[in-house]
């Protein structure tokens, strides 16, 4: 065993990084059953891959890290992205919308939608490396295509800066391959507005 010694924190902190330590244990050890990583173990690889946080606002990091992950959507597809700050409503119910990050136009109408998400460098290479998305991501991709009947894809952006590899990849999802689900979405939707228009109407009688 070594032992190293340190007189500043912010260097232990430092060497703690890419290890397992006691705080870590657990949390690197396998889920239940043995099937599938924890958290921990993404931040092992992150912390081999990646530069330390910058400690910038979130806010405007995300903002800014937005506007970059969808110029390299546009780089590597040579697509255009209508960036508009717009709210697009669905035409089935004024309550069922949805904003998007960027869009791509055809003939008049928006074909493409793109999501950007940039995440911290652990929970974007665990996506990377398992490809299974979050599903609140993946219900926010069945509301571009509920509210847009021409949008047939939509592509998730995932960007990070702080990796040095792997930085930027995209997951697309086409209308052909989800459209009962995208469906069976609009239909709880419509229910569930109903039961709120239900409840204000009740609340509001005289």
């Amino acid at each position: 065993m070594k032992i190293q010694v340190f007189t500043e924190e912010s260097a232990w902190l430092e060497a703690r990084r890419s290890r397992i330590t006691g705080s870590r244990a657990f949390d690197v050890s396998p889920k239940e059953k043995g099937t599938g990583k924890r958290k921990a173990f993404y931040e092992l690889v992150a912390e081999r891959l990646a530069l330390p946080p910058t400690g910038e606002n979130p806010m405007e990091a995300g903002h800014t890290n937005e506007t970059f992950a969808l110029d390299r959507f546009e780089e590597a597809t040579g697509k255009i992205l209508n960036r508009q700050l717009s709210l697009w409503i669905s035409d089935e119910n004024e309550y069922i919308a949805i904003s998007p990050d960027g869009a791509v136009e055809e003939g008049g109408k928006f074909v493409e939608a793109v999501e950007a998400k940039c995440l911290n460098a652990a929970t974007h290479l665990e996506i990377l490396l398992t490809q299974v998305v979050p599903k609140e991501y993946v219900y926010q991709v069945r509301q571009y295509m509920v509210v847009n009947p021409d949008c047939q894809k939509v592509t998730l952006c995932f960007y990070c800066p702080l990796l040095w590899v792997k930085d930027f990849f995209t997951i697309e999802y086409k209308r052909e391959d989800i459209q009962a689900d995208i469906d069976a979405m609009l239909e709880q939707e419509k229910m569930t507005l109903a039961e709120v228009d239900q409840i204000v109407s009740d609340l509001t009688a005289f």
